[in-house]
Formats: structure tokens, C-alpha cells, sequence
């Protein structure tokens, strides 16, 4: 994919994209009986969101603008959503300013934070991952390293990089190759990462790639969330600047796969009220409920600058193992 920050114009001609297909109607918001709220929850471009929970407070990371290489925003109920200053003032030493892209983080073991983000690779001319480190989740985070965490130059780049901590502790690293970029395929990769998560360690394995007609020629933003006992991979697919991008989830067996897609897919998709939903997180409270924080464009607004992909959020409901989200909506529906 060739993202661009909000300062750029997102009216791309990208091979593959199409308009999608008529959209079923999304399943309905559960009735309000209490605190409500409507999307969006952050009505200013924030693209790209990842997530993590700190002492009650979620951090939301996101894409570049022209002032902060990564954006911030601080909430403690999922709903309300304040700016928080730059969380990676300075890139690593391999990386350009101005294309980095979705960055997440995680709390190691020994608690520290490490953020995963996406920037130019001034050797290799390609998007690559490095790895920040931190004492707080806000930042600031540095990256010390004199080469990116995951390059892979020759299948077009790596970028999306999400962190997932098995229920053993181990740490994994999950990636897309950039193929898009290059006209090639992409694929969801895996791979361990050490115990401080700055080093790759052992091969990378192939989770997926964009084999079905609703992904056409791209699947990225993977995250891995384990639900009683299962493994689920969520990940967005189709053209990020058109309303055929959208969400679909597999079934792995283990963090390095196989992984099985989802034949319901996609899970989540353009309605009325939204377009283009997609680079999704899905988050879970103390009490097992799950809810989907993403991206999307408002009608008749994809790839525009203003207000660009505004931040969603969406019931995630579970049926029979298979998970259903209530969006997108724009309805009233129960605050978390």
C-alpha cells in the first residue's frame, strides 16, 4: 500500500480496487438503557489505530501528520478521546521523517514499553519496522537501533507491525509484507521476538495472503487476540482510499498458523454512515467484553484529507465462537 500522512491527498488509482459490492445491513447496536455514545468517538483524522491499556488509561496510536511522527490519543473510557503529545519525537537512524506509519505497543515482561512502527528506510528506499523503547506507554520512545527491526526490501517492504503476547508469555511479532508496492502478493507474517521484544529470533512463518476476491490485492493490519482458548487473526484487506476495504478474521491453530480464513468474511464493511472501515484493534474490558476500535471515512468523503479516517467504535459480540460486530453504526448504543 502507498499510504500517505494527512497532509497529502489519498485519491490513489491503485490496481485492484473496485467498488464493492452492495454491503448486507450491519447488525444493529444493542438497545440503550444507560450512557450512550455515537460514532465517531474521534471525529479528526487519526488513521491506522492501535491500542494499549496502562493503569485504566488506553493509549491510541496512530498514524503520522505533519506535526508528530506518531499521534496520540489518551482515554479512559474507550469513548472520550484526548490529544496527547508525540509519542516518538525522533525516528531511528535508518528512517526518513514523514511516512510512519501504524505503530503499536506492548509491555514486556521486564516493563518496558516497546512501540512497533513503520518508516522509511533511507538504505533501502522501502517502508521498514523498528522498535522504540520506553519507560511510560505514552512515550517518549527511542529507537537506538542502526537498522530496522524487519526489512523485508526484496517482497516490497514490511509495515503494520502488531505485537501479540501468547498466553505462555511468549512474544510474537506479526507483519505484512508491502507486495502491493511492487505488484507482487502480500502475506501475514509471524515471527518470536526475544523476551525485551527488540530482536526477531528464530524464521518468520506465512499466516495468510490475499487469496479471496474481497481481499483483491492486499491484506494487512493483522492482530492476534486468543478468546477461550482460540486463536483469532483479524486483518483488513482491498484498497485502504475506497469503500471495498474492510475487516476479516482466521482461526489459527498456533501463533505461526496455519491459520484458516473466515468464511463469513468480511466481518466488517462500508454502510450508510461509513466507508472504507478497516485497520481494526480489537480490545477486551476486565469483564471480557470486546469492542472494535478502527478507521473510517465518512460518506462521501473517501480520501479526503478533511476529516479523513475518523476513529470507530464498535460492539464486538461472540456467537458459537465467531465474532460479530455491531457496526458500523452511528446509532446511539451502550457506553463500555
Amino acid at each position: 500500500m502507498v499510504r500517505r500522512p494527512a497532509a497529502a491527498v489519498l485519491l490513489l488509482a491503485l490496481a485492484g480496487c473496485g467498488t464493492a459490492d452492495p454491503a448486507p445491513p450491519a447488525p444493529s447496536a444493542p438497545a440503550v438503557s444507560g450512557p450512550s455514545f455515537t460514532n465517531p468517538v474521534h471525529a479528526d483524522n487519526f488513521p491506522d489505530p492501535g491500542a494499549l491499556l496502562a493503569d485504566g488509561t488506553w493509549y491510541a496510536y496512530g498514524t503520522n501528520t505533519g506535526t508528530a511522527n506518531v499521534p496520540v490519543l489518551t482515554s479512559t473510557d474507550l469513548v472520550r478521546w484526548a490529544p496527547a503529545p508525540d509519542a516518538l519525537p525522533e525516528l531511528g537512524a535508518w528512517a526518513s521523517r514523514g511516512n510512519t506509519w501504524a505503530p503499536e505497543a506492548t509491555r514486556t515482561a521486564a516493563g518496558r514499553h516497546v512501540l512497533y512502527y513503520t518508516a522509511r528506510s533511507t538504505a533501502t528506499g522501502r517502508q521498514c519496522i523498528g522498535a522504540a523503547v520506553a519507560a511510560k506507554p505514552g512515550g517518549p520512545y527511542t529507537d537506538s537501533a542502526r537498522e530496522p527491526l524487519v526489512c523485508q526490501a526484496g517482497e516490497g517492504g514490511s509495515i503494520d507491525a502488531s505485537p501479540y503476547t501468547d498466553a505462555d508469555g511468549g512474544l510474537w511479532l506479526l507483519w505484512k509484507n508491502d507486495g502491493n508496492a511492487v505488484g507482487e502478493p502480500t502475506y501475514l507474517y509471524s515471527q518470536r521476538l526475544s523476551a525485551d521484544g527488540l530482536t526477531v529470533t528464530g524464521k518468520p512463518a506465512r499466516l495468510s495472503r490475499n487469496d479471496a476476491a474481497w481481499e483483491a490485492h492486499v491484506v494487512e493490519a493483522p492482530q492476534l487476540v486468543r478468546r477461550d482458548g482460540r486463536l483469532y487473526l483479524f486483518y483488513s484487506a482491498n484498497a485502504f482510499d475506497s469503500d471495498a476495504y474492510a475487516v476479516g478474521y482466521a482461526t489459527c491453530d498456533t501463533p505461526r498458523g496455519p491459520c484458516a480464513d473466515a468464511p463469513e468474511n468480511p466481518v466488517l464493511r462500508s454502510s450508510p454512515v461509513a466507508e472504507g472501515p478497516g485497520h481494526s484493534y480489537l480490545v477486551t474490558e476486565a469483564d471480557g467484553t470486546t469492542w472494535l476500535l478502527y478507521h473510517a471515512w465518512a460518506p462521501g468523503a473517501v480520501g479526503s484529507v478533511t476529516p479523513g479516517r475518523q476513529l470507530w467504535l464498535d460492539r464486538v459480540d461472540w456467537t458459537d465462537g465467531r465474532p460479530v460486530v455491531r457496526g458500523p453504526t452511528a446509532d446511539p448504543q451502550p457506553a463500555p
